[in-house]
């Protein structure tokens, strides 16, 4: 990318400047799990996360923009526009699961918000609840409350962002749902513009930022299948490794079967065969 300049490095993704005002964002085919980047690559990944991102972002533009301005040719490269980023992690649950599930477990309630009593592990709540979390360089990301979320980006901005967060989970979980799909729960990024507006940004509804579940798999009481990076995380489980780098390789069987989930899951989603997408990323944008 011999015109934007290296500007940064995430778990998964390459951060490149064009110019004072845009920027380019490489989704690898790197996989983290508990937030440590294992070794072996997922083929095609960072397509497939890409793909789905900018599907989402041209569904959701009028509930709020968002930092496209264009797909590359290669299907990995997005074209954004540059923004001053919100230092939460914006996260919706509409079932109880993850680490919602393990607050659950130890206090009837996650990041501050108190649950029904008797919920099982994977229940539909009675209505999605908005939980954020900090942004961690380093280590695990941490649950917080309302109150100190409204300390890190101001009351009336926490607010806005609450209502966008449930406003676009409730879109695409419906979307999904009638696609077989259930989102259990999802994560976002926002960004404010030179005029102050909010802004999405980062990624939407991939495997890598929600659950998704199989709906004619959904049993509550238990954890459930998945088409996102939960196939990596049991494996990783399954061998006793404490969580630290460096990650383990992933056997060939592993790497199969994660990267079938991704192509299923997408193309469940978009209704588009991946293949055409490979074609012309921009299909997508329909």
């Amino acid at each position: 990318m011999s015109e934007a300049t290296h500007v940064g490095s995430g778990k998964v993704r390459e951060l490149y400047a064009l110019d004072e005002d845009r920027l380019v964002l490489v989704a690898s085919d790197r996989i983290s799990t508990f937030d440590v980047v294992l070794p072996t690559e997922i083929p095609d990944k960072g397509r497939m996360l890409t793909g789905l991102s900018g599907f989402w972002f041209a569904r959701t533009s009028s509930l709020v923009p968002n930092h496209l301005l264009a797909l590359r040719e290669d299907g990995r490269s997005t074209e954004c526009r540059r923004l001053e980023m919100l230092p939460l992690e914006c996260v919706v649950r509409g079932y109880i699961t993850g680490s919602g599930w393990k607050d659950y477990q130890a206090t009837g309630a996650t990041s501050g918000r108190a649950l029904p009593s008797g919920l099982r592990e994977s229940d539909r709540l009675p209505a999605p609840i908005f939980t954020p979390s900090t942004k961690a360089e380093e280590g695990h990301d941490e649950n917080i409350d309302l109150d100190r979320a409204g300390q890190l980006i101001g009351i009336d901005r926490l607010q806005e962002v609450e209502r966008v967060s449930l406003d676009l989970y409730r879109f695409a979980s419906e979307y999904a749902l009638a696609r077989g799909i259930i989102i259990a729960d999802t994560k976002f990024e926002f960004g404010v513009d030179g005029e102050g507006r909010l802004v999405l940004a980062d990624e939407a509804f991939t495997p890598d930022s929600s659950r998704f579940w199989p709906a004619d798999e959904y049993e509550p009481g238990r954890a459930q299948p998945s088409f996102d990076k939960q196939f990596v995380r049991d494996y990783c489980e399954s061998l006793g490794w404490d969580k630290t780098p460096p990650g383990p390789e992933l056997p060939e069987d592993v790497v199969a079967g994660t990267r079938a989930r991704y192509v299923e899951a997408f193309e469940r989603l978009t209704e588009i065969p991946f293949d055409r997408y490979l074609e012309d990323p921009e299909v997508v944008l329909a």
